[in-house]
């Protein structure tokens, strides 16, 4: 039955098909079914527990209707089936690895056989996208569907939403720093290379002007050195190179015989 049809019942007949509606496979958010005015009648009258059932599964999980089973209408296979799947959906949206052990309390169920048959079903029935890890006995959720949001939930959300702005604000501001400080070292280095390429332009040009002057550098030198030899040597006196005789002393002559033991000294 579509939601739309509601609106023409009332009465038991609405009972009867809000009963129906939350057997349906594949309805997992009823919000819209709470919002409608002839349901909203349902709450005060004699069909309120059926109108608090509807609530509990927009809102609630299996738990909560253990709590309050002795005023709620008894649950038929496919609604109790449903409203597990419901309670795993909100584990799902606070833990990410579900432990066999929270699953079997939170859910009542009597061993690992009828859990992980109820996961298997879930996953084909998307509900959740998960794989099974039998070794660590547990259920690894990637994601999974979105229930109706409760009145106390909206604060929650709006806080949540609300830091993940303000790290998202702290991480542009991260990189914008970031960027500042690459521009800045990118200038420095253009500036150093430019700085050299000048200096190494300046140096060309220095070594070209060495090269090209005839007077400098090692051209001129061999130059000198080769006009340097070709020039004759000056002759030296002789007498300048002797040493200035005393004055106040005389001269010996010393004669000496060939063949002779003696030696014979004139003095002048």
């Amino acid at each position: 039955m579509e939601v739309e049809q509601l609106l023409s019942l009332s009465g038991p007949a609405l009972a009867q098909a809000i009963s129906s509606l939350l057997e349906t496979p594949g309805l997992y958010v009823f919000s819209d079914i709470l919002e409608l005015p002839n349901v909203r009648e349902l709450e005060t009258g004699p069909h309120a527990p059926v109108y608090q059932l509807l609530n509990l599964f927009a809102y609630g999980t299996y738990c909560d209707y253990k709590e309050r089973a002795a005023s709620l209408p008894e649950l038929t296979p496919a609604q109790r089936n449903k409203l597990r799947h419901l309670s795993i959906i909100s584990l799902a949206s606070n833990l990410k690895c579900l432990p066999y052990s929270l699953l079997l309390q939170q859910l009542e169920l009597k061993n690992v056989r009828e859990l992980e048959d109820l996961l298997i079903e879930a996953v084909y029935c998307d509900i959740i996208q998960g794989k099974l890890d039998q070794r660590n006995q547990q259920v690894e959720v990637d994601c999974s569907v979105g229930r109706d949001l409760g009145p106390n939930e909206l604060p929650n959300i709006a806080n949540t939403l609300q830091e993940w702005c303000s790290g998202c604000e702290a991480v542009l501001c991260g990189i914008e720093e970031q960027v500042t400080r690459a521009n800045q070292y990118r200038e420095s280095q253009l500036k150093v290379k430019v700085q050299v390429e000048t200096e190494v332009s300046n140096l060309q040009k220095t070594l070209k002007a060495s090269s090209a002057s005839p007077s400098s550098g090692p051209a001129a030198a061999g130059a000198a050195s080769n006009q340097d030899a070709d020039q004759p040597a000056e002759p030296r006196d002789p007498a300048s190179s002797q040493e200035p005789r005393q004055p106040g002393k005389k001269s010996s002559k010393v004669k000496g015989l060939r063949g002779s033991g003696k030696i014979w000294s004139k003095s002048n």
